[in-house]
């Protein structure tokens, strides 16, 4: 009888004992009712993120074989169901929007609308700190790298909330409005860009399909439509959890707050005890023996990049434990090799800063944790809602 169970709304709550089982009884847990297998120890998670020839994205990276998003997405081309080499040409043209230069520039908005956020909380006292930062600062990133116009931006928030609701709960298509609204508005910009170029990646990928590269509208759009749905959830779900550990443990709270320069480090260890993204899949090419079990050609595997950021086998026994000065190296979050995220320094930036400012004009905060909700869907773990009260002010 296998270990792992689906999670998804309330019973994300705590899914880390099923990850410490998995990884001391099941390293490779047969799910007999959905027929997939599952990783749950750094070294195989990370062996076989790295090794894209045997566990393939092209399939989609869900245990489901089709349905719902994944079918959605798969008419999009996406680059995140692809392999090399020709997602690494793709790839290689969306990192032009990618750049250190990018990110640096950035900060500036992000500060400046996390500041004024904090200090709408800082006066209210109390609130919902996911609707009023946590979920709206990861919209205003992705606009930003789409090159969506400052005007716009209002249209965009709403679209971006019923795409990743309804990709949240399996659905997509729920969303069917605002996803075709959002694609009829990407259709025109992608005609804007090729007159009034912007340093966004709509901008770079419209340039190269001009320019003669194999890259096709549908991409864009599916890239458009990625970066919607994989990178506001995403975004959100680490901040929630990173304000949920930081009540928890005040000891090390107090730490950053007297040594800012530790900020940096501690968004690593963050990344790795949140894991927003809990799991992601892969299809194997051929027969894989591992830990004594055969996983056979062409079956299903969810790697477990959040109870492979807990092993003890790589972080020591204290890996539940959390520590601002750790200093991790080669956390899962991101995942590794081909896939790796594009938006990482991105979410580290958002996180940077947005830990800056509560610290800095609400440092007594706390988060109610035990009322917060979870959000539904089964590979991004996240609060819906999350009270916060920012009246413990020192």
């Amino acid at each position: 009888m296998s270990i792992y169970s689906q999670r998804s709304g309330e019973t994300w709550r705590n899914p880390y004992d099923m990850y410490a089982e998995l990884r001391d009884r099941a390293p490779v847990d047969h799910v007999e009712e959905g027929g997939y297998y599952v990783l749950s120890r750094y070294a195989d998670v990370v062996s076989a993120a790295r090794n894209f020839t045997t566990y393939s994205s092209a399939s989609g990276l869900t245990v489901e074989p089709s349905g719902g998003e994944q079918d959605v997405m798969r008419a999009f081309d996406p680059m995140v169901m692809q392999d090399p080499p020709v997602h690494t040409a793709f790839r290689k043209m969306v990192g032009r929007g990618f750049t250190p230069k990018q990110v640096v520039e950035l900060e500036p908005q992000i500060r400046s609308f996390v500041s004024e956020r904090v200090q709408r909380l800082r006066e209210a006292g109390t609130g919902d700190v996911v609707a009023e930062l946590l979920k709206p600062l990861p919209s205003l990133i992705v606009a930003h790298y789409l090159g969506v116009p400052e005007g716009d931006r209002d249209r965009f928030d709403s679209w971006t909330d019923a795409i990743v609701a309804a990709t949240s709960e399996g659905d997509p298509l729920a969303s069917a409005q605002a996803a075709g609204e959002m694609i009829d508005y990407f259709t025109q910009l992608i005609e804007l860009r090729r007159s009034r170029p912007g340093d966004d990646t709509i901008s770079h990928l419209v340039h190269a399909a001009d320019a003669g590269d194999d890259v096709s509208v549908l991409q864009v759009l599916g890239f458009a439509f990625t970066m919607v749905a994989g990178g506001n959830d995403t975004t959100t779900g680490l901040l929630g959890g990173s304000l949920d550990l930081l009540t928890a443990h005040p000891d090390q709270r107090r730490l950053l707050i007297e040594d800012r320069d530790a900020l940096p480090d501690a968004v690593e260890e963050l990344l790795r005890l949140t894991s927003p993204v809990q799991g992601l899949a892969r299809t194997v090419t051929h027969d894989v023996e591992l830990h004594g079990t055969v996983i056979p050609e062409g079956g299903r595997v969810l790697l477990l990049y959040a109870a492979g950021n807990r092993d003890p086998r790589e972080y020591g026994p204290d890996a539940e434990t959390f520590r601002v000065n750790r200093r991790p190296a080669k956390i899962l979050t991101f995942s590794h090799g081909a896939h790796h995220c594009l938006g990482a320094a991105a979410a580290r930036l958002a996180a940077r800063v947005a830990l800056e400012e509560l610290l800095a004009h609400c440092p007594g905060f706390t988060v109610d944790g035990a009322a917060g909700e979870f959000a539904p869907g089964h590979y991004v773990r996240r609060y819906l809602s999350l009270p916060f009260d920012a009246t413990g002010l020192s």
